[in-house]
């Protein structure tokens, strides 16, 4: 692994309209290979140890805070920020613009778990702006993924789903009442919403020994990820269903490799697999040992995908 304490040389807010201003930063070499770090959540902020899978020598390398986190404004703990304005097609609109204003002609992405839905719908849009794609838990937020993750999974949980239901007051639709509680005027409320959902999603992630991720979030960093996250799973992220993987043809001639936990239980390996088998130029590897959130394994696999980009080495044409 490489420093995750390099500084960045450059950053700003850039306006993208509707009133939102994205934080961006460039760290690394001015005359490297561009690459952008697409992070996940939706709404988790960008992160700078994603930095040490980068060699800083030969990339330059960007992060970003997608609209209503980070230090991205309005922040979408803020109950007046406008969520209406807060959409997939918003955030591809954003990158692209980004690489605009940043003067890059391509770049690589990289990014996992909801970075992985944003990078195959920008991908698709603009693949002549795309050099390589490496995704570590791979998600194309189809609402039977989504399901699967509030609803289905709740049988290997019966006792933690219990409750996150019933922060949900029982309610048929999960998402979309959380969805509600988040834009409720009391504060207490949307606190207690957040709470409930986090708590839920460490859950998911019991297994995988890693601590309580989510429930570690606080204040307004918890009430902005998950009004952002239950706003995009309630909404199917405005995708029609299937259709990063019904397009995946479109990433012709992008080398891609997909990294994915065999244990992963929020996001089951099947999707992965669906991906690598509809995107030509896509390599998959399956990490045995490894969940959601991956491991060393995984952490190696990254490196090593970028370090061979990065000399411009192409990826092997392993199919699964």
């Amino acid at each position: 692994m490489y420093s995750d304490g390099t500084a960045p040389y450059d950053q700003g807010l850039l306006d993208v309209g509707d009133g939102n201003r994205i934080h961006w930063e460039v760290s690394g070499n001015p005359e490297g290979r561009a690459a952008l770090v697409v992070h996940g959540g939706p709404g988790s902020g960008s992160s700078p140890r994603n930095r040490r899978f980068f060699d800083p020598e030969a990339y330059r390398l960007v992060l970003f805070d997608q609209r209503g986190c980070g230090r991205s404004t309005p922040h979408a703990s803020d109950p007046a920020a406008d969520m209406g304005v807060n959409t997939t097609a918003h955030l591809v609109a954003d990158m692209e613009r980004l690489r605009e204003h940043l003067g890059i002609d391509r770049w690589l992405l990289y990014g996992g778990s909801w970075g992985s839905t944003l990078i195959l719908a920008y991908a698709e849009a603009y693949p002549e702006r795309v050099t390589e794609i490496v995704i570590a838990a791979v998600t194309t937020t189809r609402r039977s993924e989504t399901a699967w993750l509030y609803e289905g999974v709740g049988r290997f949980f019966p006792e933690a789903h219990e409750r996150f239901r019933a922060g949900a007051g029982g309610a048929a639709d999960l998402v979309g009442a959380y969805a509600a509680l988040m834009n409720h005027p009391d504060r207490a409320v949307r606190e207690k919403a957040a709470a409930d959902w986090c708590a839920w999603e460490d859950a998911v992630l019991s297994g995988e020994g890693r601590g309580t991720p989510y429930t570690d979030r606080v204040d307004d960093t918890r009430l902005g990820f998950v009004r952002i996250c239950s706003h995009y799973f309630a909404h199917g992220a405005w995708l029609e269903e299937g259709a990063l993987i019904r397009d995946a043809h479109r990433l012709a001639g992008i080398p891609g490799v997909l990294i994915h936990g065999r244990l992963d239980m929020g996001g089951p390996l099947g999707t992965a697999w669906e991906l690598a088998r509809a995107w030509p130029d896509a390599e998959l590897h399956v990490v045995e040992t490894a969940g959601h959130l991956g491991g060393k394994e995984t952490g190696e696999l990254v490196l090593a995908a970028l370090d061979r980009f990065a000399v411009g080495i192409p990826a092997a044409r392993a199919k699964p």
